[in-house]
């Protein structure tokens, strides 16, 4: 990549950094920058620097929003009696898609994985407990992955607000095992949702 320059080569490298994008990929993107609407690469950084600025963590689900709280949690017309918990950001924007869920969320922003050393205290799970206290709660739906990661902390959700008094149940099968929310079709999640059972 020295022959086609520093600038590029030094693009390549960055890109080759996003998920998903080999240095084949990340070579073509480069190249189309220079060559594609003279626009782009400004609109794309200013984007980008919007998002590193703009976008926090709703203080009270954990979404990721530029106001806080979020328009979900600030909405008036959205069910307070049942809170969906979620992985990260983009399964919101999944479930969201099928129109099957009116209620609220919760981000965890991660799953259990003692292993990697990723405990209880580094996802978003104090601040469900107090949510529960606080608003009028009835049931909890857990929607994290059908993976063992996502298998062990809908269980250790279900072991602690067990002593709440609040239904806990999970999403239904519709969701292969190892398959993860963001990419799965609308139906899918849909029949998901629909078809939730109370976790035993």
């Amino acid at each position: 990549m020295s022959q086609a320059g520093d600038a590029i080569g030094a693009l390549v490298t960055q890109l080759s950094r996003l998920p998903g994008i080999g240095e084949r990929t990340a070579t073509r993107l480069a190249f189309f920058f220079l060559s594609g609407p003279p626009d782009l690469p400004e609109a794309l950084a200013e984007a980008l620097i919007g998002v590193k600025t703009k976008v926090r963590r709703c203080s009270c689900c954990g979404n990721v929003t530029e106001a806080d709280p979020c328009r979900i949690c600030a909405s008036t017309t959205r069910d307070r009696s049942m809170i969906c918990v979620v992985e990260g950001p983009s399964d919101v924007v999944a479930l969201e898609r099928t129109g099957e869920f009116r209620g609220t969320y919760h981000v965890l922003n991660g799953l259990l994985r003692p292993l990697d050393g990723v405990g209880p205290d580094a996802l978003n799970l104090a601040s469900l407990v107090r949510r529960i206290g606080i608003e009028p709660v009835t049931e909890v739906v857990v929607a994290t992955n059908p993976s063992v990661e996502g298998e062990a902390t809908a269980v250790y959700i279900r072991n602690i607000l067990g002593v709440v008094g609040v239904k806990v149940s999970r999403i239904a099968s519709g969701i292969p095992i190892g398959g993860e929310l963001e990419y799965a079709d609308r139906a899918t999640l849909g029949r998901a949702l629909t078809g939730r059972q109370t976790m035993s």
